[in-house]
């Protein structure tokens, strides 16, 4: 018998009599709280902005005044190709180097800590979100939770390639305890909730 097998047999030997229940953790995230509210305030003190949208038009209209269109914006969403291209998915990745503002949907949010969760179906490129200079998600207000709890029980047992949450712009502040936006992705995150 190898060593991994002798661990293993004596791992399960020696396992608790008494195996409890978990616990339920329900009962995390019923504190009563404005869910909304309390998402723009985590997004704000992170470091990311947000803008309170209706529809698609709303938003071109804030990234016409908000950003360069002549420099490069893609996104997966037809609705937006009046300001960014759309036929960059199988590009090499290498060449979005010169993104200057991605523009992507979320499946949903989370409010304790303004995350946004997004997977390879929204992506484009996995790298899409992180090779960005800025990063712009669109979110409906209804589809932000209250806690990470709860936003784990919404993705369950999902089935995606590549999932991750996104909250605020990209940061550090290992250098020389600075804090530094931009680091290692978007140097700066708006949010887009839309009704």
């Amino acid at each position: 018998m190898n060593s991994r097998a002798q661990i293993l047999q004596k791992i399960k030997q020696n396992q608790p009599a008494d195996v409890s229940e978990l616990p339920d953790l329900k009962v995390l995230g019923s504190e009563d709280f404005d869910i909304q509210e309390t998402y723009k305030t985590v997004l704000k003190s992170i470091g990311g902005d947000f803008a309170e949208v209706a529809d698609y038009t709303q938003i071109i209209d804030f990234l016409k005044n908000s950003y360069a269109l002549e420099k490069r914006i893609i996104t997966t969403i037809p609705e937006l190709s009046e300001i960014a291209r759309l036929d960059w998915e199988n590009d090499d990745p290498h060449s979005l180097e010169d993104v200057e503002l991605t523009i992507v949907k979320a499946h949903f949010g989370v409010a304790e800590n303004s995350a946004l969760w997004v997977t390879d179906a929204l992506l484009g490129q996995r790298v899409a979100p992180f090779i960005a200079q800025y990063l712009a998600i669109i979110v409906s207000k209804k589809d932000i939770v209250a806690t990470m709890h709860q936003a784990y029980d919404r993705i369950g047992n999902e089935e995606y390639g590549f999932g991750t949450f996104i909250a605020g712009p990209s940061k550090t502040a290992d250098i020389e305890q600075s804090l530094v936006l931009g680091a290692h992705g978007a140097r700066g995150l708006i949010v887009f909730l839309m009704d």
